[in-house]
Order: structure tokens, then C-alpha cells, then sequence
């Protein structure tokens, strides 16, 4: 059993953003630690498939206080950025522990939070959830889905598109991974269809400033209200690159009504329409990976986490970076900065400064 002020959980852009700035006031392993299940540093980069370039991915910024890279833009960004945050995590001392698991965090009745793990029990006084969501991806389901005999995998599964050459691909979801995943695989498979549950929330005017804070306030009400927290999509909408109006206009992006159910050899609808598959690609995005906030009761009754800012507003303890408004890259790094703000407040208002760790110089 070991002791911190801060326990930090994920080193991906938000976990990393929350130690940089706890890195000012206290001292890694005795003042602050981050666990990391992940094998090695990137975050969920490190897991993104190998055709996911500087030129298609949507959107990298760089972690407070260490400019990103600008390579090729041919370049697969996951090496590229997992080595990027190998640097930051060295350059910053951060001493991230990894891999380590964590089980649960449960309130102890000195007020303070203990953290299990896989390897081990740490005890401290407040906390910083950055988990994200790459390891809780979402799979919805459908009548016949178990009967289906061909293939099914989820983005977080996809590797390329050369495993569907000469296939049939339906790729389920409205969100950019599918967009992608399409555009690469349709030259190579006998057909590719898309079907999403609504229609495509095409952007038709650029998406500046105002509109990004637009998107994060709609996110922030629905947080506040106890909401689970909306897709990036739903508030942002698809963008339009020129490679993307090219694949609309020549019909690899038509988008097709949800099926109604799966059968063996494709999936159909209730109307007669049937398309045949050999494979089914569930693009269909990620839920907050949580579980192990459970035993603190945290979720409201609408599904999700009431908070302000990034606290949780029924335990001012736990801070969450890297869900809901912060959900994305730049608004990982504020939320870091933020969380880091607040939990200094509140242990300042604890215990005297004498008695924490000593800020560092």
C-alpha cells in the first residue's frame, strides 16, 4: 500500500495534460503518480490501424509545453505520436507506471480514495480519471446477429484494408472512422455498403472557433444534466475534404437506412431489402471506460456523470479529463489544467501547504 496526494489514471493527451501541470507542485511517486494500462506510452494512438496517416487523421494537437511532430503526411501517425509521448512523458519526468490495471476506487472512512490495482493498493486524497474510451468499445445489437456467418469486428479491431479484399463489407456507423474505413476498403472489397441510424451530419461551413464552442457547450449542458455525454459527430458533424466529396460523388458514400435484422448471409430490412456480407465493420464509436468508478456511485439517473467543469459534482475528489467536453484533444489539455487548479484548492483547504509535498521551484 502506497501513499500520494493525486492519483492519475491513463496516460493518454488527458492523463498526460493533468500530470504536466501536477508535475509544477509535486514531485512524481510521492506527490502524484499515473497508472497506465496500456503497454507503452500513446495513449490510444498506439492502437490506431497503420493506413491512419498525418493526412487523414482527424485532428493532433500537441500536449502542453512540447510542440507536436510535423512529419510526412503519409506518415501512419501511431508510431509517430506513440514516440511523441514517450518523449513527453522523459522529458517531463512524469514516471508513468505501466502497465498497471486499475480495479476500483472506493472511498475509505478517513475521506481519502483508495486505488486497487493489479499490482498493488495506492491511497490518496484526490484523483484524476483519464481512462477515455478506447477500451470500452460500443457494440449494439441486433435480431440474428449471433447467426451471422461471416465476419464482424469494430473499429477498434481494423487493421487496413487489405483483409477485405474481394469481400462484401457492410460498415455500420455515421461517424468519421467509418467514412474512412470506407473510402480505404472500396477499392479493394467486391461491394461495401454504409448504413447509419440517421442520416450523415454533413458539415456544409467550416468548423472554426465559434462553432468548436458551440459544440462543447451543447456537450457541457448535457454533462451537467447528468447526461451521458452526446458522439463527437452529433455535435460537430462530417467534414468535407476534397478526398471526401470525391468518394460522395462517386457513390462510396451513400448511406443506407439501419437494417432491421442480421441473417446468416447479410442483413435485411423489413420492407424485402436485403444486402449479402461477408463482413460487418461496427464503426460505431466508444463509451467512457468507467467500471472501476463504480463503488463510488458517481452516475446520476440519466446514465451519466453530473459535473462542473471537471469535477464530479457529488465528490469533489474526482476529477474526470478526457470525458464529455474535454473529450477531445485541446480540451484534454484545458481540462487538465483546470482539474489540477481545483484539486491544489482543495487540498490547500485541507491540511496547511506545509504539510503537502513542496512545490517545486
Amino acid at each position: 500500500m502506497r501513499e500520494v496526494e493525486v492519483v492519475v489514471i491513463g496516460a493518454g493527451q488527458a492523463g498526460l495534460s493533468a500530470a504536466y501541470f501536477l508535475r509544477k507542485h509535486f514531485e512524481p511517486e510521492t506527490g502524484f503518480v499515473v497508472l497506465d494500462h496500456a503497454p507503452h506510452a500513446g495513449g490510444a494512438w498506439q492502437f490506431r490501424w497503420p493506413t491512419l496517416t498525418f493526412a487523414t487523421v482527424n485532428g493532433v494537437y500537441r500536449l502542453p509545453g512540447m510542440p507536436v511532430p510535423e512529419p510526412e503526411a503519409s506518415a501512419p501517425v501511431a508510431p509517430v505520436l506513440s514516440e511523441y509521448f514517450a518523449d513527453y512523458e522523459r522529458a517531463f519526468d512524469l514516471r508513468v507506471q505501466r502497465p498497471v490495471s486499475v480495479r476500483s476506487v472506493r472511498s475509505l472512512p478517513d475521506g481519502r480514495l483508495e486505488v486497487a490495482t493489479g499490482s498493488g493498493i495506492w491511497i490518496a486524497e484526490a484523483l484524476v480519471n483519464a481512462t477515455g474510451t478506447w477500451e470500452r468499445p460500443f457494440w449494439p445489437r441486433y435480431a440474428g446477429q449471433d447467426r451471422f456467418e461471416g465476419r464482424q469486428l469494430h473499429t477498434a479491431q481494423y487493421r487496413g484494408p487489405w483483409e477485405f479484399e474481394h469481400e462484401r463489407v457492410v460498415v455500420v456507423g455515421g461517424g468519421i472512422s467509418a467514412v474512412q474505413h470506407l473510402m480505404e476498403i472500396h477499392p479493394l472489397a467486391a461491394s461495401t455498403h454504409w448504413v447509419t441510424r440517421r442520416p450523415p451530419a454533413w458539415r456544409t461551413d467550416e468548423f472554426n472557433p465559434d462553432r468548436g464552442r458551440e459544440a462543447v457547450a451543447m456537450v457541457e449542458e448535457r454533462v451537467r444534466m447528468g447526461l451521458r455525454p452526446q458522439s463527437v459527430i452529433s455535435v460537430t458533424g462530417l467534414p468535407q475534404t476534397p478526398e471526401i466529396r470525391a468518394a460522395r460523388e462517386a457513390g462510396i458514400l451513400e448511406r443506407l437506412p439501419v437494417f432491421d435484422r442480421i441473417e446468416p448471409g447479410g442483413v435485411a430490412w423489413e420492407d424485402g431489402r436485403f444486402v449479402p456480407a461477408d463482413v460487418i465493420v461496427w464503426a460505431t464509436g466508444f463509451r467512457a471506460a468507467l467500471d472501476h468508478l463504480a463503488p463510488l456511485k458517481l452516475r446520476a439517473p440519466g446514465g451519466g456523470i453530473v459535473m462542473e467543469g471537471t469535477r464530479v459534482a457529488a465528490d469533489p475528489r474526482v476529477h474526470l479529463v478526457g470525458y464529455g467536453p474535454s473529450a477531445s484533444t485541446v480540451g484534454a489539455n484545458r481540462a487538465g489544467r483546470a482539474a489540477v487548479r481545483e484539486i491544489r484548492e482543495l487540498l490547500g483547504a485541507r491540511r496547511p501547504t506545509a504539510e503537502r509535498v513542496s512545490a517545486r521551484a
